[in-house]
């Protein structure tokens, strides 16, 4: 609806209404005739119903009509607004736009008509008006500039004129969010395609059935405080709760519900975003199942660090062996320990590396598989299947097993480079059984007693946590430990 100009019959017909002598004008000429001070322009453009508005050669806004000061918002400032009423001016891809490229500024720079332009004007409250601008340069008598004539056309949809309403139904269908509407009673009247992704029903199965079809049994007793709150006008705002999908199963979502209106303002139903967080609310549990272990964790391992400090003073000579000993332990805790860190932890995602009875015996006796002195590669044999070990349990297994290799390093078969140990494991029952055995060593003499690290260790891990037994048989030709411990325990059950 731009302004072309007013024909003869036009013109007659404003002058009879206004009481002035009007004169047809051709907006379409290059250049638009002058408007002389005796002509009663002011009162042509106040009944115009477009906007418009007239500026000097510097921009000062030296006329306005009221419908230009609706679409702007606001009464121009002679002193300080230029070029436009605008307080604030944005291109339609929302940038800002500089007093000095309106198109009245444009026209009056470039001494040409500007046709077309579109912009967005901020309101004083906020609110946003789409417009397109058209300019034209004015001249006097002697054809000198004088100022510039402006138009401006309020677009009412997201094109030129269009209708807003499928511009919107497309953006609520693309949306990811579940959108769905209701009426009062809670039956669906719309659902859009994330609505779909979200409870596996199409627009078909759902629109016409009760809102009550996605709630859970136990969770009715939402839908009528809700539709109560609506019917107040009140906005319903976001709230995690439960729903439940096609297949039955029970999704974590966070819903906002806000009141419809109708063009009388009168309520006439409710629109609900529903978001899903069920993979939030997982990661979360996981999170937080992963911080408690590693609490658990860290107070199991505090205990056994204060026993080992504890029994290795009390059996130590010197401070010298107490801290080399003392050392030792705490290595082979960390290794043991190692084996069971997640290979990373994003509060998301927790991937537990595989830890079995093997990977913990050739972590701790890697040390003493090296060869040395003429000893044999195959000094420590292993044999047996996958048994799991738990995280809850590795630690004090780690520190059980270390001690059998610290002692055969130290007085057994792996203190002379001809020793060997062999280890061998086996699941009956519910069982493991698990046989260490030295030979090729120096001889073997029993201690008179059993009352160093390895006891309390031993008494520590396989009698009170993992209720299995544990014996020692002093062979001549080497020492023979035989465990025995539930499969469950072992796995930290």
């Amino acid at each position: 609806m731009r302004m072309r100009g007013l024909t003869t019959e036009q013109a007659g017909n404003l002058a009879k209404t206004t009481g002035y002598p009007v004169r047809p004008i051709d907006w379409q000429s290059p250049c638009p005739p002058s408007i002389g001070p005796d002509e009663p322009w002011r009162t042509l453009l106040q009944v115009l119903p477009a906007a418009a508005y007239i500026t000097d050669t510097i921009g000062r806004i030296t006329f306005f009509n009221c419908a230009a000061a609706d679409i702007w918002g606001r009464t121009p400032d002679p002193v300080t607004d230029r070029w436009c009423g605008a307080s604030k001016r944005r291109w339609p891809d929302g940038r800002p736009m500089a007093r000095d490229e309106c198109a009245a500024a444009l026209a009056l720079r470039e001494e040409r008509a500007i046709h077309g332009t579109e912009a967005v004007a901020e309101r004083s409250d906020g609110s946003l008006v789409r417009f397109r601008a058209d300019a034209v340069p004015l001249r006097d008598d002697a054809g000198r500039l004088t100022g510039t004539l402006n138009t401006l056309v309020e677009i009412t949809g997201p094109g030129r004129g269009e209708d807003p309403a499928p511009y919107l139904a497309a953006i609520v269908d693309s949306s990811d969010d579940a959108i769905i509407s209701k009426d009062l009673d809670g039956t669906i009247i719309s659902w859009n395609q994330g609505a779909t992704k979200l409870f596996g029903y199409t627009a078909a199965e759902a629109i016409g059935n009760p809102v009550t079809m996605l709630i859970p049994p136990d969770r009715h007793d939402e839908e009528p405080e809700i539709l109560r709150r609506i019917r107040l006008g009140e906005r319903v705002g976001s709230y995690d709760t439960v729903r439940r999908s096609k297949n039955g199963d029970l999704l974590d979502v966070s819903l906002t519900v806000s009141p419809v209106k109708n063009a009388d303002g009168r309520i006439i139903g409710a629109s609900k975003i529903a978001r899903d967080i069920t993979e939030h609310r997982r990661a979360a549990a996981r999170q937080g199942l992963l911080l408690r272990e590693m609490t658990h964790r860290v107070k199991n391992l505090f205990a056994l660090t204060n026993g080992i400090i504890a029994i290795s003073a009390r059996y130590a000579r010197t401070p010298q062996d107490m801290a080399k000993v003392v050392e030792a332990r705490l290595v082979a805790l960390a290794r043991a320990h190692d084996l069971t860190m997640p290979d990373h932890v994003d509060g998301s995602t927790r991937a537990e590396k595989k830890t079995d009875l093997g990977t913990l015996l050739r972590t701790i006796v890697s040390p003493y598989t090296m060869p040395a002195d003429g000893a044999p590669q195959d000094r420590i044999s292993m044999t047996g299947p996958d048994v799991r070990i738990g995280g809850n349990t590795i630690t004090s297994f780690a520190l059980l097993l270390h001690e059998f290799t610290t002692n055969a390093a130290k007085y057994g078969a792996l203190s002379v480079p001809s020793g060997h140990v062999d280890v061998q494991w086996s699941v009956m029952d519910g069982y493991l059984h698990l046989q260490w055995c030295e030979r090729d060593g120096p001889a073997v003499i029993a201690p008179a007693a059993e009352e160093g690290f390895g006891t309390w260790i031993g008494r520590a891990t396989v009698r009170s946590q993992l209720n299995g037994t544990m014996t020692r048989d002093w062979k001549t030709e080497g020492l023979a430990i035989q465990l025995v411990v539930p499969l469950d325990r072992l796995a930290g059950k």
